[in-house]
């Protein structure tokens, strides 16, 4: 594999991976919005779902050298964080 097919590679897979992180950001934001109740079972299932499911994508991507497993981090971190803000605004409401 020549070096620049090697850097479009990593860039898909960097883009591929930050949609779907977005994905999740936008129904977190969606929830943040609303404030609907974060311990219902249906929405904390979707939610662990989508985050376990981007974890493993991550884990894959790192395997194969497509992304640096700081950069996977950085997307999981950012995720958890704005989870945390949702539940945090929750109780606080």
């Amino acid at each position: 594999m020549t070096p620049e097919t090697m850097i479009d590679h990593r860039e898909k897979a960097y883009a591929l991976l930050k949609a779907d992180a977005d994905k999740i950001l936008q129904l977190i934001q969606v929830q943040m919005d609303n404030l609907t109740m974060p311990q219902c079972p249906l929405y904390e299932e979707v939610l662990d779902t989508q985050m376990f499911g981007l974890s493993r994508e991550i884990d894959f991507a790192v395997r194969l050298n497509l992304i640096d497993e700081h950069v996977g981090k950085t997307l999981l971190d950012r995720l958890e964080r704005e989870l945390s803000a949702l539940h945090e605004a929750f109780t606080k409401k």
